[in-house]
């Protein structure tokens, strides 16, 4: 590798304002990706030479040091960059290799007190709960044991920054693993944060195929809050049907939807035929009599007075989307997927699949008594009863429950209270700021239409299918024939009406790719709109692999020009995921700089399903050695990387 250099006299300004920008870039990344970060930096700055990332297994960014002659750019800002790089690394050089061996099989469980077969690893349900700290390398050896299904885990809200083959979606990033296999998933958790990790083949989310994922802060770092101790909340939702008849209904003429969930889980345990609230409810739903080692007990949060305990809140369901409270306690926001956010009090929060929160929450109410701590369905007309567990200060038995009502979910339709909510989640103050303009804009239109008489969900009218071989190896190895060579559309027909049914009601499938320029910037708006019945229009969280984005703004009916006069560039938040609310738009904007394919869906399962989502290609040229087991599949089976 030669001495970087350029053209100081020419383009000193230049260099300065780059410099500036990416060095905030840099820095927001942490140590773990600062081999892909660097060279990001670097290729950026006019006149040097493309840096592709190294293949040396231990420290690489040691190689560009020793090739990069700071002195030579001629400008205090690059200088300081080395420096502060160096530093970087010396941070990086205290990371673990975490290692976890695993095994996926089907178990009896009674998750809501009812026994039915559910997905778990190594004989738990959740499963088990990853630790770490930012910078370490997470290795998890998984084995296949379903006998006569595939499975990947998707690690949700990790980015895998030069590990796009670890993303664990199945046709996209990987082959499945099929029955008696193993698959070595080794990647870098690069930002502290609550994140979790899910079954990305078919609907195994919905079978019970999940767990929490908690990145610490690095070693000699801290929060920009102060907190005594920590809680982990994981919420699902349950049915008895199992998933692999949900699918078949799915995916039947006349369709047949799952319905609504029998029960809410926290932390994999929730009560279907019985409540701790009884007494409060209308039905005639029995009191539950717990003796605190069933399987369905809930877990209750034990406390000492006046101390503050942060809850690390994720939500994995596979289509409800929740409220949270805790009775006569107030929160303090101060994480959105592994994001500070300026800190803000609610009484209670919205929760979406795919999304992730920390809270604040102080000890500073009667040591004496014990509060609910409830979660209810929102956005849906409800037919779950609440999800309930208890709030239990050190000095109060947890079997004395409380003697008021747990406290009521907002109105399932009060959008009102869930746009509140959502447009008061601001960045903190230092954040990564997004790029004032735009290189592409990319407009997806949801909507409900029908195929040959199926049901099906479309975006731009394309419906999204899955190829046999994943996209990763097709286009690494220009297997042009692998998927739909055609892109999709970036808009959509302006004359269509988004408040009524559409006219025509068909649509088309497709499994084409949207192509992006790595280093661009992109907007994506996301349109919602009517489905096939007349006056209805859901909500959809959706979530992008492979990066975060910053939520710019939403609106109300059509997005039309002028509506960017809206947006929010000073500090918009950094998400994983984002909300559309019904007959609605929502604009995102994020920089293609993490070479890879990566999903785009939204994250409610059956609608995925259905086919509600699309693929990013970026920069797949950039992409190193992909291991050889995770294209075993398909026209990809038989090319040596």
């Amino acid at each position: 590798m030669t001495a970087l250099a350029y053209k100081y006299h020419s383009q000193r300004a230049r260099k300065r304002k780059k410099a500036k920008l990416n060095f905030k870039a840099l820095v927001s990344t942490g140590t773990a990706s600062l081999n892909l970060a660097l060279a990001s930096v670097i290729n950026r700055l006019p006149n040097t030479t493309s840096i592709s990332h190294p293949k040396s297994p231990r420290h690489p960014s040691w190689f560009y040091i020793q090739n990069m002659d700071c002195k030579s750019w001629g400008s205090r800002d690059i200088v300081f960059l080395c420096i502060i790089v160096l530093s970087l690394i010396h941070v990086s050089l205290g990371a673990k290799v975490r290692h976890f061996k695993w095994e996926v099989e089907y178990m009896y469980g009674a998750p809501d007190c009812q026994e039915h077969v559910v997905m778990g690893i190594n004989g738990q349900f959740p499963g088990p709960t990853i630790r770490a700290k930012a910078g370490d390398t997470i290795v998890v050896d998984l084995t296949n044991k379903l006998h006569t299904e595939g499975v990947v885990i998707h690690w949700h809200g990790i980015r895998q920054l030069g590990t796009p083959w670890a993303d664990g979606t199945a046709s996209i990033s990987q082959c499945a693993i099929n029955p008696g296999e193993t698959f070595e998933y080794r990647f870098k958790v690069d930002r502290p944060g609550t994140y979790f990790y899910h079954g990305h083949y078919g609907m195994q989310r919905s079978a019970g195929l999940y767990g929490s994922l908690i990145v610490d802060m690095a070693d000699g770092e801290k929060e920009p809050f102060h907190y005594d101790d920590e809680f982990n909340l994981l919420l699902s939702d349950w049915w008895h049907k199992s998933v692999h008849e949900q699918e078949v209904g799915l995916s039947s003429n006349p369709f047949r939807w799952i319905g609504e969930p029998q029960s809410l889980l926290i932390n994999g345990r929730g009560q279907y035929n019985c409540s701790l609230a009884a007494k409060f409810s209308n039905s005639s739903i029995s009191q539950c009599k717990f003796k605190g080692n069933e399987k369905c007990a809930p877990q209750v949060l034990k406390v000492r007075p006046n101390k503050t305990y942060r809850l690390r809140i994720a939500s994995t369901t596979a289509l409800a989307s929740l409220n949270l409270a805790i009775k006569g306690h107030k929160m303090v926001v101060v994480e959105a997927d592994g994001n500070h956010v300026q800190p803000f009090a609610v009484n209670d929060l919205d929760i979406y699949s795919g999304e992730s929160y920390s809270v604040l929450l102080k000890t500073d109410q009667n040591p004496y008594k014990n509060y609910w701590v409830s979660i209810g369905v929102r956005g849906r007309d409800p037919k779950t009863n609440q999800a309930l567990t208890l709030l239990s200060y050190s000095a109060t038995p947890a079997s004395k429950l409380p003697t008021t009502q747990p406290p009521v979910t907002p109105r399932w339709d009060d959008y009102n209270h869930s746009k509140a909510f959502t447009k008061s989640i601001y960045a903190l103050m230092g954040s990564p700021q997004p790029p004032k303009t735009y290189d592409r804009r990319i407009i997806l239109l949801n909507t409900q239409n029908r195929l040959n008489g199926f049901v099906k969900w479309a975006i731009n009218n394309v419906s999204l299918v899955l190829p046999s071989t994943p996209y990763l190896g097709s286009i690494k190895f220009g297997l042009n024939n692998a998927f739909d060579q055609k892109s999709p559309p970036d808009n959509y027909d302006s004359s269509y009406d988004i408040m009524k049914p559409a006219p025509n009601q068909n649509t088309t499938q497709g499994s084409g790719v949207y192509s992006i320029t790595l280093n661009t910037t992109v907007d994506v708006i996301l349109q919602n709109a009517n489905a096939l019945a007349k006056d209805v229009s859901e909500i959809h969280p959706w979530h992008l692999h492979g990066h975060d984005f910053w939520v710019l703004g939403y609106g109300e009916g059509k997005f039309k020009d002028g509506d960017e006069k809206t947006f929010n560039l000073k500090n918009p938040p950094l998400r994983n995921t984002a909300v559309i609310f019904p007959f609605g738009w929502t604009a995102l904007r994020f920089v293609a700089d993490n070479p890879g394919v990566w999903a785009f869906h939204c994250h409610i399962e059956p609608h995925l399903h259905m086919g509600m989502g699309v693929i990013f290609a970026q920069g797949v040229h950039r992409v190193g050695q992909i291991p050889k087991e995770a294209l075993a599949c398909g026209l990809t089976g038989n090319k040596q990387n």
